[in-house]
């Protein structure tokens, strides 16, 4: 097979990946992108391609027409999550599978990292320098609040939440998923639209977004869904930025409505240094890190080389998607 890859890897990386694939012609990009994230540059050789290795761009897929196999280097597939990209890929029987095992637990790390930084208020007890004994010492220890029973809804409940479920159960928290069609191998309690509301408004403390982006979640997380929500919850976003109406995010923080928010994604990526949420004292944000680790590279190699094994022998890709 004719493999083209649009990402520029370190050395020992492409060996790795070069081993893997012994066999077939590894054809790799002549204007690579620097990031997993970045989507593809065309090039000429994509046209004799089978199998394409990273962030293809979906109006490539026209011309190359040797296409058999898209690999996606990340876990999110927004750019090919849609009606016309599905059609296109299901006509011409290519594969699509992404890398959602890869990040799923640093991702879910990530988002239990925030959890109980909230639940131990470490943004406040980083930033304060008191004595024991102290009215500000007794204040911040009281400000911290034990996870036991309370209730974490997961919105999206793919790789990524049914491992943050996984890491969450020794806390003892109650722990509910709302996605869009439940399948029945969920191994937490499965929350329908029509009940999401009442459950909201009095159950829930702690709400994890980590729905992909399509036309169908574009700000699924609005003004009404914050209104809705028990004051003084928690939310947290490591799904995508375009989920959250950021104005309604904003208001719901001024008012109280919300706790405090606790992003990794944003949008605009990074945020414009006067946006609101920047200077928000119970917004926290990182720069949409949550899927990387020292071995993250290595990780996506090893991943697509078990799945290039996979295709060659005909076999269930692992994460694949379409």
């Amino acid at each position: 097979m004719r493999i083209f890859i649009d990402t520029s890897f370190p050395s020992d990386a492409m060996k790795l990946l070069q081993d893997g694939t012994t066999g077939h012609e590894l054809i790799v990009s002549n204007a690579p992108s620097s990031s997993v994230l970045d989507v593809a540059k065309w090039d000429d050789r994509i046209v004799n391609a089978h199998v394409f290795f990273g962030q293809i761009d979906p109006v490539f897929i026209e011309r190359a027409k040797d296409l058999k196999w898209i690999h996606v280097s990340s876990s999110g597939i927004t750019r090919y999550d849609n009606k016309a990209f599905r059609e296109i890929v299901t006509k011409r029987n290519i594969a699509v599978s992404n890398s959602a095992s890869v990040y799923k637990e640093q991702c879910a790390v990530h988002a239990l990292s925030f959890i109980v930084a909230q639940a131990r208020n470490l943004p406040d007890a980083l930033k304060t320098r008191t004595a024991c004994g102290t009215r500000q010492w007794h204040e911040l220890r009281a400000s911290c609040t034990p996870l036991q029973n309370q209730t974490v809804l997961l919105f999206g409940f793919g790789a990524i939440g049914t491992r943050l479920a996984e890491l969450l159960k020794p806390f003892q928290m109650n722990v509910l998923a709302y996605r869009r069609k439940a399948r029945g191998t969920e191994n937490v309690p499965v929350i329908s639209s029509g009940q999401l509301e009442s459950i909201l408004s009095m159950q829930v403390d702690h709400i994890v977004n980590i729905l992909p982006y399509s036309a169908e979640t574009h700000h699924f997380f609005n003004a009404r869904f914050f209104s809705q929500v028990k004051p003084g919850a928690v939310f947290y976003n490591i799904g995508r930025g375009a989920t959250v109406d950021q104005d309604a995010l904003l208001n719901a923080l001024q008012s109280r409505r919300l706790k405090a928010a606790w992003l990794d994604v944003t949008d605009p990526e990074p945020l414009g240094v006067d946006n609101p949420l920047l200077s928000e004292p119970h917004c926290f944000i990182t720069p949409h890190v949550a899927g990387g680790d020292s071995d993250e590279v290595v990780k996506l190699i090893r991943h697509f080389n078990e799945n290039c094994a996979r295709f060659t022998k005909n076999e269930e890709l692992i994460d694949r998607v379409m």
